[in-house]
């Protein structure tokens, strides 16, 4: 009898929660994410639904808006923290209108991300484009990664105060980590700078030297990287 190849395992489908007050766009993310064969396994409209929910399907990510009922300011970027203190495997990413500092650095510097759990992400609604780069966001922060818009760099960085490690950076180091950041790998920032990835390597290693990120940190290193400078 023939032999036939061994078929490759298909991995599993990205499992996402959705929170969104509006009832039209997240029906729409919904239509969106599933024809990109995400699997939303829940769908809600307020932050008590979105902590249920993820209590209920443990799913891989969350995408969360921030201002949902009842106030409309802040419940669900609280939310998010309360997901990133309790539920570490949960990757978080935040979908929203409005850059929020009260809560954003709390999020984006505690537990999750680098530390054995997942990632973490801040996308601005009207700066995402592409469908595909937003699910690939979905999936980089589900796997452990960040995603973060450089206008929320921007505004964090601005308002926080700066740690004394991160002021040994130089300008172009301050430049890499901040597209570090955004989830750009080295290869990618050496095409942004039109240099080798050799050079790229160099800057990591001087962010990863001045931050005190030891060696035995292994690959999430750059993740505590961004975090550090996030904190900072």
């Amino acid at each position: 009898m023939p032999s036939h190849p061994a078929s490759t395992p298909v991995p599993p489908p990205l499992r996402v929660v959705i929170a969104e007050d509006s009832a039209l766009l997240r029906d729409g993310l919904v239509q969106l994410l599933s024809m990109r064969g995400v699997e939303v396994v829940a769908a809600v409209g307020d932050a008590e639904a979105l902590l249920a929910a993820v209590a209920e399907h443990a799913p891989d990510a969350a995408v969360i808006d921030v201002r949902m009922p009842p106030t409309q300011t802040d419940e669900g970027l609280r939310a998010a923290v309360e997901i990133r203190r309790t539920r570490p495997g949960v990757g978080v990413l935040i979908f929203s209108q409005y850059v929020e500092t009260r809560y954003a650095a709390e999020l984006l510097g505690g537990g999750g991300g680098g530390r054995g759990g997942a990632g973490v992400g801040y996308l601005l609604k009207e700066r995402v484009v592409d469908v595909g780069e937003f699910v690939d966001a979905i999936g980089r922060v589900a796997a452990g990664g960040t995603a973060l818009d450089p206008e929320v760099v921007s505004q964090l960085f601005g308002a926080s105060r700066r740690h004394r490690a991160l002021d040994e950076l130089t300008a172009r180091e301050r430049e890499v980590l901040g597209l570090m950041a955004q989830g750009l790998t080295n290869q990618a920032i050496a095409d942004k700078f039109m240099v080798t990835e050799r050079a790229v390597e160099k800057h990591v290693g001087n962010i990863f030297a001045k931050l005190g990120l030891a060696v035995e940190e292994g690959g999430h290193r750059r993740v505590l990287a961004v975090l550090r400078y996030l904190e900072g």
